[in-house]
């Protein structure tokens, strides 16, 4: 998955990568384990500190038996297992220069600053990439230095786009696009030229800087030299690496460039830049962590912050250090919180990410972070918060109490909650929730239903699920997981869908005794429903998604909050059906063309005549609600693949392949060119073939060629499967069948009405006449088949993440095939 995520280049990279984390508490595990997971050639660990009380409130790879144990030898084997393509080390000396300059990247957590700045001196002189990443409580800071020349192949990730061109301005270097696109650039931007007729200067052109107009027009400068403009074309955004300066840690304390990540506390940034750095001298006087709600240590910790703002430069100094602040974080400072680990972590992660593969804009420099809102108020039950309320109890909790006291943590136990799904966020949360004690006391308890297997393809994104258990249910296996990383979670894993159809089960009794609601997701539809549940019974939701690198969350608090189903994204820009089945220009177009082909062949009719074979008579009462020639098309469809062109062999499915390769790409073809030739006017002069409308050409079959060769495989392949027999796995003996096929001559049908809008094409569906007798004659032979007698067919569910079951290699084939008839750029497997 991460190949879709990052592509193809990026990849290489990560596996020529070696990093070195020093420091496996709550942050550098979760680096480790991204990492990891993500597929980086080589991963060294590093740490000289034993395990204490505080660690296990966030390191989920330590428990009790690890008290006084190495924290890197004892989190080293849970490590190793989780990506078998990825090198582990260990290491327990200090650091020396030595060892820092093996590896490509040094990330620092929960050291000093002197250490801190002595490392970043040494990844500096060897031209090594340098991170910074610490959580102290419901506090978080993360600093990046990359060298003084990083650069960025990438900077946001996205797909290259392309518009059609509709006229080229040569005396003021503006191009506009056709009337129904946008080009969503933005200034900045770099794009080239193809296919421009008469102003060919531009074709193939270095990347050209754009200045946005407006959402249909941008300027590329000057073009007055260049030959008119006469028809067409095509603009596509071009990546232009990007340089970015980074200077040392000792240079950026005294000239921060800090991100703001939150608006609402513009001035924080600043303020956490000086009291960080008086935390920092505070442990190096003190050699310790200020104590829990102690206030003499929160009093010391402000005169540090004080005397380190007094000795900053004039344009960086605060005018006054904020006391609460920085007292908060003297009261916070051993706090270890999973959540926040995780964020911390789950941030530096991708930052190291970026380092080493170029992708992606990096934080530059400084991240600082708080969440202090979640406090709870002063004057409510869980308000009271003093020393006595934090003091640290020798318990695999101290870490958290230290921040919100003891009577929240036996809150937390007493919960009663429902995790939705066992997939990627589903392990987070159990994790999250297992080592913040969530359902670990008598009456709590801790729900969790996925009702799917794990899947080789889960492994690199579902940490909880290894190797050995794939086949297994997903939900029983993260269940048994999560007790690992606390014995005390009181857990119930059950295999149920939470949908219409399983509400006896989440009924009333169900749902009135739960706090809350977990979602972890990956469809709208379901999301929605669990979000109506929640509103009926008013219970707390937690939603979160993730699309690659983006992720959402939203909270959902009953008479507080929205809901889930309250707002919605703004919908999508869809491909009209015409341009789809007969006039692309975007391989987007291709793409989805493929997707229906895939859904058309292999999916909806399989399940249609399993419809059928199941109860004939509701079926066929069914379909008289339909219009007569969506009717008249399914039983086609019913009866094709029941009868008289159901295989009765694998070398039968092989033929099937080929003759579809035939009318797809071929005889439409030359159908549409029959009936718009290339030539072909329109009733105002203009030539049919232009602007949006490219003109295509028939596909000969090559059994040479890779993508005609992956097309009837893939074809052949998934078309045995949906027949349940055994496919033919040998590419060449598929090709060798394929080749012995001989398709009858194209006939063009004379008077065939092509729709070349979607409003003709929905005139065109009103206009069809009853077929009376074709409808009466396909009722009468479905009525002859015997569905006890009759084998069901295997309807094929898309899955895009297994690359063994020729879903892909069937969609890319298929895409790029219908590409070529349109001289449409082809894509590759990773863009498709």
């Amino acid at each position: 998955l991460f190949r879709y995520a990052l592509g193809e280049v990026a990849m290489r990279r990560l596996r020529m990568s070696t990093v070195l984390i020093s420091g496996i508490g709550g942050v550098g595990v979760e680096i480790a384990k991204n990492l990891i997971l993500g597929g980086i050639r080589h991963v060294t660990i590093h740490d000289t500190k034993a395990t204490t009380w505080l660690d296990l409130s966030a390191q989920y790879y330590l428990n009790e038996q690890c008290l006084g144990k190495n924290r890197a030898v004892e989190s080293w084997p849970h490590l190793e297992e989780l990506n078998d393509s990825v090198t582990v080390g260990c290491i327990t000396e200090e650091l020396n220069e030595n060892l820092v300059k093996q590896f490509d990247l040094v990330i620092i957590t929960e050291a000093t600053l002197t250490e801190q700045k002595q490392i970043n001196l040494w990844t500096r002189k060897y031209g090594k990439k340098f991170i910074v990443a610490d959580c102290r409580g419901l506090f978080g800071v993360l600093f990046n230095d990359f060298g003084s020349n990083h650069i960025i192949d990438d900077t946001n990730g996205e797909p290259c786009t392309e518009v059609i061109i509709n006229h080229i301005d040569r005396a003021t270097g503006n191009v506009f696009v056709l009337e129904d696109m946008k080009h969503n650039l933005e200034d900045g931007d770099y794009v080239t030229f193809r296919e421009v007729k008469g102003m060919v200067e531009l074709n193939d052109c270095p990347p050209r800087k754009v200045k946005v107009i407006n959402t249909m027009e941008f300027n590329i400068g000057d073009i007055s030299t260049f030959s008119e403009h006469t028809e067409g074309g095509k603009a596509k955004t071009v990546k232009v690496p990007v340089k970015m300066e980074f200077v040392s840690l000792n240079e950026a304390l005294l000239d921060p460039e800090i991100l703001v990540s939150d608006h609402s506390k513009l001035d924080r940034p600043q303020q956490m830049h000086v009291i960080w750095q008086g935390l920092h001298m505070f442990l190096e006087k003190e050699k310790r962590l200020p104590r829990p709600q102690n206030l003499a240590d929160a009093e010391q910790m402000l005169q540090y912050c004080e005397e380190i703002n007094a000795q900053l430069p004039a344009k960086i100094r605060v005018e006054k250090v904020d006391a609460r602040l920085a007292k908060m974080l003297s009261f916070q400072a051993v706090g270890n919180l999973v959540a926040m680990n995780g964020f911390v972590g789950g941030i530096a992660a991708q930052e190291a990410m970026k380092a080493v593969t170029g992708i992606f804009t990096p934080i530059h420099q400084w991240l600082y972070f708080d969440s202090l809102e979640c406090l709870p108020e002063t004057d409510s039950a869980y308000g009271l918060r003093d020393e006595g309320a934090c003091r640290l109890q020798g318990n695999r909790y101290d870490g958290q109490a230290a921040v919100f006291g003891w009577n929240f943590q036996e809150a937390l136990a007493k919960q009663k909650w429902l995790i939705v799904g066992a997939g990627a966020i589903g392990c987070e949360l159990l994790k999250n929730f297992a080592m913040m004690g969530v359902a670990c006391g008598t009456d709590g308890c801790l729900i969790i239903t996925d009702m799917d297997n794990i899947e080789l393809s889960n492994l690199n994104r579902q940490f909880l699920f290894r190797r050995s258990d794939v086949g297994a249910k997903k939900s029983e296996v993260a269940g048994k997981a999560a007790k690992t990383f606390n014995s005390q979670l009181n857990i119930v894993t059950m295999c149920e869908r939470v949908g219409t159809g399983t509400e006896n089960i989440f009924d009333d009794a169900f749902f009135e005794k739960l706090d809350g609601v977990a979602n972890a997701l990956d469809n709208i539809e379901a999301r929605t429903y669990v979000d109506r549940r929640c509103v009926y019974y008013r219970l707390p939701l937690l939603d979160s998604g993730t699309q690659g690198p983006k992720g959402s969350t939203q909270v959902v608090y009953p008479f507080l909050t929205e809901s889930y189903s309250s707002s919605h994204d703004p919908p999508e820009k869809s491909i009209p059906i015409c341009t789809l089945r007969n006039f692309p220009n975007t391989i987007e177009h291709t793409i989805q063309w493929a997707r229906d082909l895939f859904e058309g062949a292999f999916s909806i009719p399989a399940e249609l005549a399993n419809q059928f074979l199941d109860d004939p008579r509701g079926f066929f009462d069914r379909i008289e609600k339909m219009h007569d020639s969506q009717k008249l098309e399914l039983l086609e469809n019913v009866y094709h693949y029941l009868s008289d062109l159901r295989p009765a062999t694998v070398e039968a499915c092989v033929r099937w392949a080929r003759l579809q390769f035939e009318q797809h790409f071929n005889f439409q073809i030359q159908q549409l060119l029959y009936s718009f030739p290339e030539d072909q006017l329109t009733a105002y002069g203009t030539k049919f073939w232009s602007g949006g409308k490219r003109c295509p050409h028939a596909i000969h079959f090559d059994g040479s060629n890779t993508e005609h060769r992956q097309f009837i495989f893939a074809s052949a392949f998934l078309r045995a499967q949906m027949y349940a027999m055994k496919p033919i796995d040998d590419m060449d003996r598929v090709i060798e069948l394929a080749s012995e096929v001989k398709p009858p001559p194209f006939k063009p049908k004379a008077g065939l009405k092509i729709p070349t809008t979607d409003e003709e094409a929905a005139e065109l569906v009103g206009a069809v006449s009853d077929d009376d007798s074709r409808f009466q004659d396909l009722q009468l032979m479905l009525a002859k088949l015997k569905p006890e007698k009759t084998c069901r067919l295997v309807p094929i569910d898309f899955e895009k993440d297994d690359d063994t079951n020729h879903h892909m290699e069937f969609i890319t084939a298929a895409s790029n095939l219908r590409a070529e008839n349109y001289k449409i750029e082809k894509a590759d497997f990773m863009k498709v």
